[in-house]
């Protein structure tokens, strides 16, 4: 028993070391979600910050509903795609994490 005890104590340092890696990594995260078939992009970071908004000049006259739908609808597919990520580099952290029978993540 102290055995898996000591084991699994390891595997929650090596476990958080893993998940303060992926948080430093998700920080450094940019991704560019695009509306209007790439006619309105939004560059998001990481922690959901909007870096920058580029809208192509066809679209910028004078219907502002479609422009502010597009300008929603690229910030929400920027969402996605920093959850995405997120995800992906969580689950990376997570990889090779033998947990006791009943026991899961988040405690």
């Amino acid at each position: 028993m102290r055995g898996n005890m000591g084991n699994f104590m390891k595997q929650a340092q090596a476990l958080k070391e893993n998940v303060e890696k992926a948080q430093s990594e998700v920080a450094s995260i940019e991704v560019i979600g695009e509306s209007g078939g790439g006619m309105v992009k939004v560059t998001m970071s990481g922690r959901h910050e909007v870096k920058k908004v580029q809208i192509e000049p066809a679209v910028a006259g004078d219907d502002r509903e479609l422009l502010e739908d597009l300008i929603a609808a690229a910030v929400n597919d920027a969402v996605h795609r920093v959850e995405m990520r997120v995800q992906e580099k969580m689950a990376g952290a997570m990889a090779g994490m033998q947990l006791p029978p009943g026991m899961k993540l988040p405690f």
